[in-house]
């Protein structure tokens, strides 16, 4: 680790998985235990760990503690009983299509496990979580060449350390343009209904000494009106194959925003992030979390009594609204479906 890369949201023990509780940051750094795959697909729906890579890598480590249990129930009939605690960790989030990619590499691990599958499956698992954090520090060199002169930067929900292996993806790009020179200030949105803004991405950078401003999500329009910001820097919870991006609630008004005052667009996801059978981000599934989120903080009613609320967790920003996608495997300048298409060929050709 360097100096602006300290946080670690996941870790394997003996006894089962290690989660940082992101529900408790920032007043209190506490580890969840998980020692059953139920209680990894439970953490997963209640957001105690989040971000699309982190939850692909959490997922992998439930099915090595799924193998563990349906051998514990019955050694002869195992296989059976691991599919349907598989299928509940593929449950536990529809959007984040790392989550589904995870799973399907663990079930193909366990085709050719031999004697041994827990230890097959764990160091999968554990392949899977090395592999996010070294695209991550590609990505965060890739993602910084971007960025011409020194400038400040707005990013949106939390795509750091805590949402990866480590090092994050559009936090990535913001750790190593802050560490090249080419990142002056970060401009971070609040991220309403679950504050990951406030709560998770004020939190990383300033444990790793990065200056940060909190604003208000409304605020961002005003901040590239004035001229303030030269970048948006985000994730994404899935990529279709024209480029088009699921991410967090909000970033569709954002690139809105970004190209109305000519400030730039990159959005910074692994390639486990595109979902190439979907054509389009029409053919996106977007999940509606519950209203309450919505309606109260921290069980404190801000609305209401017998208000009702919209509280779709997602939006979809077209692909013509960004500048550029950063991937483990390079950098798709002007994203549509013939760069897109380059990309999958360049992927195939390096043997991913």
């Amino acid at each position: 680790m360097n100096a602006h890369d300290t946080v670690r949201p996941i870790r394997w023990t003996p006894q089962g998985l290690q989660l940082l509780d992101q529900r408790e940051l920032p007043t209190e750094v506490r580890y969840l235990d998980c020692k059953t795959s139920a209680e990894v697909a439970e953490a997963i729906r209640e957001m105690v760990v989040r971000g699309a890579p982190a939850i692909g890598i959490a997922a992998a480590y439930g099915v090595v503690l799924a193998a563990q249990e349906a051998l514990a129930e019955d050694a002869t009939r195992w296989r059976e009983l691991l599919e349907p605690k598989i299928t509940r960790l593929a449950e536990s989030r529809p959007t984040a299509v790392n989550l589904f990619w995870a799973l399907e590499r663990m079930r193909q691990r366990l085709a050719t496990a031999g004697r041994d599958p827990v230890a097959a499956l764990l160091e999968e698992a554990r392949a899977i979580q090395e592999e996010d954090l070294a695209a991550n520090l590609c990505m965060g060199e890739l993602g910084a060449g971007l960025l011409q002169e020194p400038c400040a930067v707005l990013t949106h929900c939390n795509t750091g350390a805590l949402a990866t292996a480590g090092y994050g993806t559009a936090l990535g790009v913001i750790r190593s343009g802050y560490a090249s020179g080419k990142i002056t200030h970060v401009y971070a949105g609040e991220t309403r209904p679950w504050l990951q803004g406030a709560r998770l991405t004020a939190w990383e950078l300033r444990q790793d000494a990065i200056p940060v401003t909190l604003i208000a999500d409304a605020a961002a329009p005003l901040l590239m009106r004035r001229g303030e910001v030269r970048w948006v820097i985000v994730g994404a919870d899935r990529i279709a194959a024209n480029g088009d991006v699921a991410n967090k609630i909000g970033t569709y008004g954002l690139a809105i925003a970004a190209r109305a005052h000519g400030v730039k667009f990159m959005v910074v996801a692994p390639t486990s992030t595109i979902d190439w059978q979907l054509a389009s981000g029409d053919d996106i599934p977007i999940e509606s979390r519950s209203h309450d989120e919505l309606l109260t903080v921290q069980g404190v009613r801000l609305a209401a009594e017998g208000v009702a609320a919209w509280n779709p967790v997602f939006d979809v920003t077209p692909a013509e609204y960004i500048d550029a996608i950063v991937t483990e495997h390079g950098v798709v300048h002007g994203p549509r479906p013939d760069t897109m298409a380059r990309l999958r060929e360049k992927i195939s050709a390096q043997g991913g």
